[in-house]
């Protein structure tokens, strides 16, 4: 019976994810209520309060599930990529996978920066996200390094450039609902890597 228990409570808090994930994107976390969440959900109010402690634990776990997400396009385009110019490349091109999404409303811009935007300073939400993009730049400057010789310094200082190029291309595709800025980002970091 505990069985039976727990694959409800799962699915229970898969669907309130699974309703706060569209709902967060499309109305912003703030212009999203619990009670929005939990009528698309389609279950009883306490259901949302026996698996998220607050709306603030929700809002956590949905920042998670977008760093995974795009962990996954990620690892996607990785297996694809034979050396460090494709693997650099793979970034932008999971990035692109995300602004290509079928959104229910279309594409609006990066979910994690969307979401920081509205969350105070200091919010354990925007130290997840910072950490997602520290991750991706690390990403980058791990690819970077080999074409530079092993010179570190240099890598890291490329991987803070192609990020940057990276954030600027998604939030202008977000303002433009599709991932064109993302393509000519792409085109921008292979024709730099082809001059080192």
């Amino acid at each position: 019976m505990s069985n039976d228990k727990t694959e409800v409570s799962e699915s229970a808090r898969d669907r309130l994810l699974g309703a706060a994930s569209v709902l967060f994107y499309n109305d912003g976390i703030a212009g999203t209520g619990i009670d929005a969440v939990v009528k698309r959900a389609g279950v009883a109010k306490k259901s949302l309060y026996n698996n998220f402690a607050s709306k603030a634990e929700l809002v956590e776990t949905y920042l998670e599930i977008r760093h995974d997400e795009w962990l996954s396009l990620y690892a996607a385009r990785l297996a694809q990529a034979t050396t460090s110019q494709q693997k650099v490349l793979a970034v932008f091109q999971a990035y692109e996978d995300h602004a290509e999404h079928a959104y229910e409303r279309g594409f609006r811009g990066c979910g994690l920066l969307n979401a920081a935007a509205e969350l105070p300073a200091g919010a354990p939400g925007r130290l997840a996200v910072r950490r997602h993009k520290e991750q991706v730049e690390s990403i980058l400057a791990e690819h970077l390094t080999p074409l530079t010789g092993e010179d570190t310094d240099r890598a890291n200082t490329l991987a803070r450039h192609f990020s940057f190029l990276l954030e600027g291309s998604i939030s202008r595709a977000g303002l433009e609902g599709n991932g064109n800025c993302v393509r000519q980002a792409f085109a921008m970091a292979s024709m730099m890597m082809e001059a080192l």
